[in-house]
């Protein structure tokens, strides 16, 4: 079960993230939830894989902000690098990153 303890064991910083929804646990948990629930991130892995990096900026932009308005350092990190790296459009093999950010978000549903 996702708690704040859960959260904080993942790696999460989840005073910030606390903080950031006004120290309302329920509010704080339900967003971390509809966050796990989220599938842009195989969104993501579909846009490059097609090479599609306009996209795949657009995806992994809001990602990075949903991510890191939580606070969930875990995947805010490997999604913040692609971002930049989709800002300018840089073609590159992304599949390290993106097999962070996947392992990541598993560790996350499994809270």
């Amino acid at each position: 079960m996702m708690t704040v303890e859960t959260l904080r064991a993942f790696g999460a910083d989840v005073d910030d993230g606390l903080a950031r929804c006004m120290n309302k646990e329920d509010f704080y948990l339900m967003l971390v939830r509809k966050a796990s629930e989220d599938h842009r991130l195989s969104l993501l892995s579909e846009q490059l894989a097609a090479k599609d990096y306009a996209a795949a900026f657009e995806t992994a932009h809001a990602l990075k902000g949903m991510y890191a308005n939580l606070s969930l350092t875990p995947l805010t990190k490997p999604v913040s690098e692609m971002t930049e790296l989709l800002r300018s459009r840089t073609d590159t093999d992304y599949s390290a990153l993106m097999e962070e950010a996947a392992a990541q978000f598993a560790r996350l549903c499994g809270l």
